[in-house]
């Protein structure tokens, strides 16, 4: 039973920290977003929900792998990656869809790239699955980070 509230936790720290999130900025999606010159490969809004669910939701499983290892220095510094990344992650949000500061939030999400590959890295000392659950999370980032310099430029 112990596990499995474990489980839940691990699920909902990376879920609750994206609802929020998206849940503080979604009224700027239709008042300001949408206005927004975006470029041809910007993939559709309801597009956005289901993909970040699936990547806070393999954060979470990634997360839980590491909790339940023996206890370390390393596993210590793969909790500090973890949590470093998922505040760069909740950040994001609101430096590009609340306070409308596109290029401020390429540089961030340019941060947040390499704090998922640091986190990937320190994952990988510990358990080489958790490191690998995160790869579609530094790609969906990487296509990102594309796409928010494109936008940022279009609208300069």
């Amino acid at each position: 039973m112990k596990k499995i509230i474990q489980f839940i936790i691990c699920l909902l720290i990376p879920l609750a920290v994206g609802g929020l999130s998206g849940f503080a900025t979604s009224k700027n999606i239709e008042s300001w977003h949408q206005y927004l010159t975006k470029p041809w490969f910007n993939p559709p809004n309801y597009l956005f929900g289901p993909v970040w669910t699936s990547l806070y939701l393999l954060m979470g499983i990634s997360f839980f792998i590491i909790v339940n290892k023996t206890a370390s220095e390393q596993r210590n510094k793969a909790f500090i990656a973890f949590f470093i990344q998922l505040t760069l992650n909740f950040m994001w949000s609101f430096i590009f869809f609340q306070f409308h500061q596109i290029g401020l939030a390429f540089i961030e999400i340019i941060l947040l790239w390499f704090a998922i590959l640091w986190m990937m890295v320190q994952f990988y000392k510990v358990d080489k699955l958790a490191a690998y659950l995160n790869i579609p999370y530094l790609l969906w980032v990487s296509f990102a980070s594309v796409l928010n310099f494109a936008i940022w430029n279009l609208n300069k």
